[in-house]
């Protein structure tokens, strides 16, 4: 009995060491490889129908999706990501040759304001009014420039995201072909009943779905609808700007603000007063509405969990994991969720 213990904690240790080994080679690419499991349960329906109409031939309906992925996902990001390049370059070269200066515009907006205002900055003493002017210039001056240069930054790394991009491809035909074997495998593999399985796997997969589908449409709308607004307003580098809204809206409610509000406020210390009226009032009920209705809707309701859980796993996932933890956040806490109503369901019937 001592022997085969020590054999079973043997293996045991061998499995662990391998595991942990596994995923650590697999480490520098683990975001094509998460984003390739993403893609192939987002695309498995289609995958399935396709399955149906090619008469059983997984190789050809794999290809078929893999092709469809690319056409209607890939492509398009690469032509934003370029032309997002492209914008961010002149503005780069705008802000280095001091044609677009953050100085002037905070410069104009102490200039607009009311001597109230002015007088409140003079009774606090900070300093003078004009080295405070100088002081927060220049930090506004090098903030630009650096986001400036991290939006250039996104070009010289384009032979990792070309590898990165080829792996997760490759890995995402195999996923798909080969994916209802490998997830069997998977449930078999692990050492749970049936039941616990079944609502775990069912979790993760329905929670990925509504987080992906749920947050990227959000992050869709109001990155269109709000570079569309800047473009009525004729703001410079509206693409970008739609863009960076796009992203920061993966923080739930206050994410496109962070973007819009400041040159709302920008507008109306200008005198810049119906361009500033119109940025609110579209922010706030057309942008916000968008997050307000739509995110719950496709987030929320599809993984039953309440909206405030939503907003914290989603940005503690993004503040541990970057971009890839608005999904993984969620399915962490869907997990959570479900593991513990199994585990009070099983001590209920324990205690019965």
């Amino acid at each position: 009995m001592q022997q085969y213990s020590l054999q079973q904690k043997t293996f045991l240790a061998l499995l662990i060491i391998v595991t942990i080994g596994f995923f650590w080679i697999l480490a520098p690419y683990g975001g094509a490889v998460f984003w390739g499991i993403v893609l192939a349960i987002l695309f498995a329906p289609l995958y399935r129908w396709l399955l149906k109409k090619t008469n059983q031939k997984p190789t050809l309906a794999a290809l078929i999706t893999l092709l469809s992925i690319i056409v209607m996902v890939i492509l398009p990001l690469t032509l934003v990501g370029i032309s997002l390049v492209d914008q961010a370059a002149g503005v780069y070269e705008m802000v280095k040759s001091g044609d677009l200066s953050v100085t002037k515009y905070f410069q104009k907006i102490m200039a607009a304001l009311p001597q109230w205002a002015v007088n409140l900055l003079d009774r606090f003493d900070l300093t003078t009014l004009s080295t405070l002017q100088e002081k927060v210039s220049q930090g506004a001056s090098q903030a630009g420039q650096t986001v400036a240069k991290q939006a250039i930054n996104v070009g010289m790394y384009t032979f990792d995201f070309m590898v990165s991009l080829c792996i997760m491809l490759y890995l995402l035909f195999f996923l798909l072909r080969d994916g209802q074997a490998l997830t069997t495998r998977i449930r078999t593999a692990v050492p749970l009943s049936r039941k616990y399985k079944q609502r775990l796997f069912s979790n993760f997969t329905t929670v990925i779905r509504a987080t992906v589908k749920g947050n990227i449409l959000v992050a869709i709308a109001q990155g269109a609808l709000g570079g569309l607004i800047f473009w009525f307003l004729d703001v410079r580098a509206a693409l970008l700007w739609g863009v960076l809204m796009a992203f920061l809206s993966l923080l739930p409610a206050i994410g496109a603000a962070l973007v819009w509000a400041p040159v709302a406020v920008y507008f109306l210390v200008t005198g810049a007063i119906w361009q500033g009226v119109t940025l609110i009032a579209f922010g706030v009920i057309v942008i916000g509405l968008v997050d307000n209705i739509l995110r719950p809707i496709l987030v929320g309701k599809d993984t039953k969990m309440p909206d405030y859980v939503v907003l914290l796993s989603t940005v503690g996932g993004m503040a541990l994991f970057g971009l890839n933890g608005f999904v993984i956040g969620p399915v962490v806490a869907a997990l959570f969720i479900a593991a513990w109503d199994l585990f009070a369901s099983a001590s209920e019937f324990h205690t019965d």
